[in-house]
């Protein structure tokens, strides 16, 4: 029935399932299981990332996402993702290029962004594990973006140094630590600064923890070629269940997409 093919999906985002499983749970056969989750898992992808507060606007772009920020006066925080995938075989050109160099595995990152309060407004930037992500920056154009909004801030870690270093004005990222032999104070003084930074930015880390409920983003088992589809897909449901719920954290007094204030 269409309402059971309409759900195949998103059970098998959501927990996993192998689809002989699912077939054998609404009694159908493993090809018409795989066949609903092919036609339906790319909907939730193409309707994009929920904006709180603007119900009939969705998100699809970075063009999107910059242009929202910058008109809603949003400071966003920005971190990667990786998920383990499954291993090329042997002999396969580009097998070297999924080897994560943080987690020695085969993986697939992604960069989330968020807003102050942890809500998902975009999430894709897919690429393989081994490719940094200030190499990603350049390659899908987020820093042509910032270029294109100047009004745009964001929050970032250690990874987007580059990043900050290029647009120190809009990109905040933790200082430098001070050398052994400087002062007692610049240390003191760089070690709350730092915590500071982090308090800002640890909403995104939530959004990315989020997202790892959903068994696929813990480990992805199917095919490498459909996770650029899928992640979305997942993203895009999360975005929302979170602009729903208006803030996950905290209860905040702030308006709906206000910037917090400074730490």
């Amino acid at each position: 029935m269409f309402v059971d093919r309409l759900l195949v999906a998103p059970v098998h985002l959501r927990l996993g399932l192998p689809q002989a499983a699912l077939a054998e749970l609404y009694g159908v056969d493993r090809s018409t299981a795989s066949a609903a989750v092919r036609e339906v898992r790319p909907l939730p992808a193409a309707r994009g990332f929920a904006v709180p507060g603007r119900p009939g606007i969705r998100l699809r772009t970075l063009e999107d996402l910059f242009a929202c920020a910058e008109a809603e006066g949003v400071e966003l925080r920005i971190d990667g993702t990786e998920v383990q995938v499954r291993r090329p075989k042997a002999g396969r050109p580009g097998r070297k290029a999924f080897v994560s160099g943080k987690r020695k595995q085969n993986t697939i990152k992604t960069t989330t962004f968020s807003d102050g309060q942890g809500r998902t407004l975009f999430s894709g930037v897919v690429r393989p594990g081994r490719m940094h992500d200030q190499t990603a920056v350049r390659a899908e154009g987020i820093a042509e973006q910032f270029r294109q909004h100047p009004a745009v801030k964001a929050k970032v870690d250690e990874g987007y140094r580059g990043l900050a270093n290029e647009f120190p004005d809009q990109v905040d990222a933790p200082s430098k630590k001070p050398r052994d032999d400087a002062p007692l104070g610049e240390h003191h003084a760089w070690r709350e600064q730092r915590r500071c930074q982090s308090s800002d930015r640890i909403h995104v880390e939530h959004t990315n923890a989020e997202y790892k409920q959903w068994r696929p983003l813990q480990r992805f088992t199917g095919r490498r070629e459909t996770y650029p589809e899928a992640h979305p897909s997942i993203a895009g449901l999360v975005s929302d269940r979170s602009a729903r719920r208006g803030t996950r954290h905290k209860p905040s007094t702030e308006p709906v997409l206000a910037r917090p204030a400074p730490c």
